[in-house]
């Protein structure tokens, strides 16, 4: 069983989970969580085999919208968005993936705790969607019901609460009279039996599911292929494609061979950043102490230019025995003293390890440290190359315009390392795309599908002309390449089209580089017009190809036209009359849609 794959949609900038969502986008979170379920659990999930597990669904609903930025906090969310964004990505896990098991959102939608949302936990998912699954709490949340929301005057309400609302298994770690407290709450009839009942069936069920009947105990010795060489290729290939560049002012990059390196930074020579939390611990403390065989950054670029050709000098360093922010005292006079005689900087700045409400900060702009000391090397002159390690979006305005180059590794993992200098040699063509909206300004925060009045291109007419702007550093689905790439001839297959119909969109790519690479065609649409002010544009597709110099490929991207569905003012899922806009690359065509419909169901 295991707490994965983390379907929250990260849409605040701010928050410490960021790092372990698919980001801000609903779409992506439903296709990469129900991918990741599929892997999880294999085709069969009322037979899980032995190569397989139970994936759990986490954290429903809305627990990645706390309106302070800050974990276990409490969302404030739209009807209409609350089951058009934020619920969409758990259905179709359930309905298309099959998933097993759900854990709840620890804070709270519109004052209501989830974990005492019958509404929620109940109607909308195991009635509307036939969740046969099990729906466990979060830590500690049954307590947290009393402590913490004060909804209830002790810790019988609590259980009463929770149970009636739909958990049917609770993560208690503190309070041991939880059993004797829901055994007296069935014998008074507050929870009645058949509630137990529905529980247990479900619980059991996933145990059958899982085999665990007919073979109780595994064993590590059971799982020979793992931490293989074949799983470890597996994780430099995920490294690999994920990298994402952002900056590459003169096509300074790839780096030469035989080229004098200076690597800087807090996260030059650290394992433990490049895996970020969850990883060997809850926070990630231990990572150095386990992951010592693999290669730090510097140390990667050490055996991929020659340990001659390298050197670290951090400059800023983290204090590991701290909290994840605090650092040690700077030495940022000598990281530059070092910088005299090399070609290059490379400069690893970002985040320590963190997870959870740990992991909650005050200011999104990278350390005061962490800037003085970028700011610093670039007045030496050197060419100084940005390496993001980050688990989320932290603000490098002040800092981006001397960068000669930035790359975002997010988090990585063990062979980060090695794929970043794979990299900045070449040896690999970058190819990864932004997740998320990266910001430029803390008071700018915004995600690529807003409404737009939320960023006017120009200012309005008479005298009260003043609009929302607001920048960004680099918009959703940004990334580069060693080559380019050049769109043409995107075709629909229906200029007009109605309700339940499919829509045919193919456009051609062709690299017009020197070298090969992978590019990630996103397609986008926009509803021009529509009773509930539209987004601007939603994604909708995406697709990955290779090309080698000169190659042209035609891709191909089937839509169901209820996918353009909205969620209106009445919490119905419609499609209006209108025309929509269809956009791929910087391609754009327009069809449509010739008739409204309206779903009397919950969902389409």
């Amino acid at each position: 069983w295991n707490f994965s794959p983390t379907m929250d949609v990260g849409r605040d900038a701010r928050w410490s989970r960021i790092w372990e969502s698919f980001g801000e986008d609903t779409y992506m979170n439903a296709e990469m969580g129900t991918a990741v379920v599929r892997g999880y659990q294999g085709d069969n999930h009322n037979a899980v085999g032995s190569n397989h597990t139970a994936a759990c669904l986490k954290h429903y609903i809305g627990y990645g919208a706390p309106v302070s930025g800050k974990d276990r906090t409490p969302a404030i969310i739209s009807e209409n968005d609350l089951r058009e964004k934020f619920f969409e990505p758990f259905r179709a896990a359930i309905v298309d993936g099959n998933a097993l098991s759900i854990m709840v959102n620890s804070g709270m939608i519109n004052g209501v705790s989830t974990h005492a949302d019958y509404r929620l936990l109940t109607e909308w998912l195991k009635e509307d969607l036939n969740f046969d699954g099990v729906v466990v709490t979060d830590w500690a949340d049954v307590q947290n019901l009393l402590s913490r929301d004060h909804i209830v005057h002790n810790y019988r309400d609590a259980v009463r609460v929770s149970i009636n609302s739909g958990i049917d298994m609770v993560m208690e770690p503190y309070n041991i009279q939880f059993m004797p407290t829901l055994v007296d709450l069935v014998n008074s009839g507050e929870v009645s039996q058949e509630r137990v009942n529905d529980a247990v069936r479900r619980v059991l069920r996933m145990k059958f599911r899982l085999g665990l009947f007919d073979k109780p105990y595994w064993s590590r010795h059971d799982y020979p292929d793992f931490g293989s060489a074949q799983h470890e290729a597996a994780a430099k290939a995920a490294a690999d494609e994920s990298i994402t560049l952002l900056k590459n002012e003169k096509n300074i990059l790839p780096i030469k061979q035989g080229s004098k390196i200076l690597v800087a930074g807090p996260n030059a020579n650290s394992m433990r950043t490049l895996n970020g939390g969850w990883s060997y611990s809850w926070q990630g403390e231990k990572t150095e102490e386990f992951a010592a065989q693999y290669n730090t950054i510097y140390e990667a670029l050490s055996n991929k230019f020659g340990a001659g050709n390298v050197k670290l000098e951090e400059g800023v360093t983290y204090n590991m025995a701290g909290q994840y922010y605090e650092e040690n005292d700077p030495t940022i006079d000598t990281a530059v003293s070092a910088a005299v005689d090399v070609d290059y900087i490379v400069l690893a700045l970002g985040e320590n390890s963190y997870c959870e409400t740990p992991g909650n900060l005050e200011e999104l702009s990278l350390s005061d440290n962490q800037i003085a000391l970028a700011l610093a090397l670039q007045e030496t002159g050197k060419p100084v190359i940005l390496v993001l390690n980050e688990g989320r979006p932290r603000l490098i305005r002040k800092i981006e315009p001397g960068a000669k180059a930035i790359v975002h590794t997010y988090l990585p993992g063990n062979y980060g390392g090695d794929a970043l200098a794979d990299m900045l040699s070449g040896d690999i063509n970058p190819s990864g795309k932004l997740p998320y909206t990266y910001p430029k300004f803390e008071q700018s925060l915004i995600t690529y599908d807003h409404k737009p009045s939320q960023n006017l291109d120009q200012k309005m007419e008479g005298a009260y002309d003043y609009g929302a702007e607001t920048s960004v550093q680099y918009p959703f689905g940004f990334g580069l390449s060693y080559t380019t790439f050049e769109y043409d001839n995107l075709q629909i297959d229906k200029k007009e089209f109605t309700p339940g119909e499919t829509i045919v969109v193919s456009v051609d790519i062709k690299n017009t580089g020197k070298v090969a690479g992978k590019e990630s065609l996103l397609l986008f649409t926009s509803d021009l017009v529509a009773s509930l002010t539209p987004d601007v544009r939603r994604l909708r597709a995406f697709d990955k190809v290779e090309l080698r110099p000169g190659e042209n490929k035609t891709v191909s991207f089937t839509i169901n036209a209820d996918e353009l569905a909205f969620v209106n003012a009445d919490g119905k899922w419609t499609i209006e009359e209108g025309e929509f806009m269809i956009q791929v690359g910087g391609q754009a065509v327009i069809t449509t849609c010739t008739e409204t419909k309206i779903w009397d169901t919950p969902n389409r």
